[in-house]
């Protein structure tokens, strides 16, 4: 049991980190050095994922 919700709570924290990310424009992204294809990537590493 304890997987399944270490799993979902990892997955609730990616789509945050994602919808946060994807709402920031590309000069913002570009001040923090992530292009717009990477984001996915970003927020995978993020958690360790």
């Amino acid at each position: 049991m304890k997987t399944i919700s270490n799993w979902i709570g990892n997955w609730m924290r990616y789509r945050a980190a994602v919808r946060e990310l994807s709402q920031l424009s590309d000069r913002e992204l570009n001040d923090l050095g992530i292009h717009r294809a990477e984001i996915d990537l970003v927020a995978r590493q993020s958690l360790g994922i």
